[in-house]
């Protein structure tokens, strides 16, 4: 009988799926009660206005992923149904290259739309932290993946490990092709912007 050849360890793929950060979505029920708890912390009040992110491939060196719950200002007209919470995964990627970068917010009638790393030259960052509520892609690979780490013992990115008792996940390596994203916040310790285009348009990302 035929064997199936053997696959390579450590890297893990999976197509027209979104990452498998997404599994943190699952465990809502326990981040809420986390949260009312004053497990999980915020790193600052969101605007509460969400804003699209696309690019051509993303690719990542020291990548790990958490669940959070992101807040509003006191006061803010945003999210009131929510009582001024957003349910997130929060990806954290030591240093990035992100191709062909389009990032949109919709104002109520026009879109802010920033591009850059559309050319030879991808946008650079390190330290990246994106909340999240809604991350896909053509095909994500990984490379020496743990799933289901305490999310406050994740090492790939030093001093941005998560809460005590979060499901967590991490890898070396992380690249996605045709990435979609719906974020809510995002930092990080340097952003390059090569070929940066900022503009009001009709049409989002």
């Amino acid at each position: 009988m035929a064997t199936k050849p053997a696959r390579a360890e450590g890297k893990v793929r999976f197509r027209r799926a979104a990452v498998p950060g997404l599994v943190a979505l699952g465990t809502t029920g326990a981040l809420v009660f986390l949260t009312a708890q004053g497990a999980l912390g915020v790193q600052f009040a969101i605007s509460g206005m969400p804003f699209d992110v696309t690019a051509s491939s993303l690719h990542g060196e020291g990548f790990q992923q958490y669940g959070g719950l992101d807040q509003t200002a006191d006061g803010s007209p945003n999210l009131q149904d929510e009582n001024g919470q957003q349910l997130v995964f929060v990806s954290v990627i030591r240093k990035a290259e992100i191709h062909s970068l389009c990032q949109s917010v919709n104002l109520v009638g026009t879109n802010l739309l920033i591009k850059a790393g559309g050319g030879s030259k991808p946008v650079e960052a390190t330290n990246l932290v994106l909340d999240s509520d809604s991350l896909t892609g053509d095909q994500a690979d990984f490379q020496n993946i743990n799933i289901g780490e305490d999310a406050s013992q994740l090492h790939q990115v030093p001093k941005l490990a998560g809460p005590l008792g979060v499901f967590g996940q991490e890898a070396d390596v992380v690249d996605i092709t045709n990435v979609r994203q719906h974020n809510w916040a995002a930092t990080a310790a340097t952003f390059q912007l090569p070929n940066l285009s900022m503009t009001f348009s009709s049409d989002g990302c």
